[in-house]
């Protein structure tokens, strides 16, 4: 399966504190995306999350409604869902901090909305967008914190929340969020004047690329996460690929005392055993892990 037995990954105790999630848009991206609800239960999860799924940021009801049926169908329920950040293909990674593009978003947030309203979801992510040097970077932020408080609004209807997502300059050269502390400053700032939710997403991936020391931070930091999303570095696969120790990392987020779920957001191996060997299939399920095996 992988390079470490999953023993030395996760133990039954920190299984049965956390909670995991697949997903949907980078382990099953080979198959259809009203197919990968259904992959994802049948491989033992009863969660998900999500990128955008549609090529547009306001699809129509149809599209919608077969995505949710989709969801709803396999019995599961959905965790996380990235709001629309633009074409990757034109390499745009988010719209919150763009001027120019407000309505496009806003619009995309009231969709959002109405998804996680149907599917019970309550976290949002907001990618922050690429810095633009031809844009000064005060208004580049002001338009991010004004989209903020937008979508934290919009997501308090729902019970959801909005997270701020760092992502590494290796993979994302012109990101305009870097670090953890970054998107702390800027979530606590809109917290402040707009008197809203904004929490920020923990990937153990881009803060190992971009900062290292992931133990730290989590004891520092862990009571502002509103999700984590866990792959190993380098190569973004599963947990015992590569060079991030993540029975630590289960620990430290055990004693911090996170409660939210860990999104599975890592490429998969050629084998479903490889990809999910590490974490037994008991282990998989919310539902099933009063019952998970020693």
């Amino acid at each position: 399966m992988s390079r470490r037995a999953a023993s030395e990954i996760i133990t039954r105790e920190q299984a049965r504190a956390l909670r995991f999630d697949a997903n949907l848009s980078i382990l099953f991206g080979d198959r259809p995306i009203l197919e990968r609800a259904a992959l994802a239960g049948s491989a033992g999860f009863d969660a998900v999350e999500m990128w955008w799924p549609f090529s547009r940021s306001v699809p129509s009801d149809a599209e919608v409604d077969r995505l949710v049926a989709s969801v709803a169908n396999a019995g599961l329920s959905l965790v996380l869902l990235n709001l629309d950040g633009g074409s990757t293909e034109a390499g745009e990674h988010g719209l919150l901090s763009i001027p120019g593009q407000a309505p496009r978003f806003r619009d995309n947030v009231d969709v959002a909305v109405d998804i996680a309203g149907r599917l019970g979801g309550r976290v949002f992510n907001a990618l922050y967008g690429n810095v633009n040097t031809d844009v000064p970077e005060a208004l580049q932020r002001s338009t991010a914190e004004e989209n903020l408080a937008y979508a934290a609004r919009r997501a308090a209807t729902v019970g959801a929340r909005i997270v701020l997502e760092p992502l590494n300059p290796v993979d994302f050269p012109r990101y305009g969020l870097r670090t953890i502390e970054q998107a702390i400053e800027l979530s606590d700032r809109v917290r402040s004047e707009a008197d809203v939710a904004v929490d920020v997403l923990f990937d153990v991936y881009n803060v190992q690329r971009t900062q290292g020391d992931l133990l730290r931070r989590i004891a520092e930091h862990a009571d502002r996460f509103g999700h984590v999303q866990i792959a190993d570095v380098p190569a973004r696969l599963h947990p015992g690929t590569g060079e991030i120790a993540f029975g630590p990392v289960f620990e430290g987020l055990t004693r911090a005392g996170y409660r939210g779920y860990v999104g599975l957001e890592y490429r998969p191996s050629l084998s479903p055993d490889d990809t999910f060997g590490w974490l037994p299939r008991a282990w998989r399920s919310s539902r099933r892990q009063q019952t998970a095996p020693k």
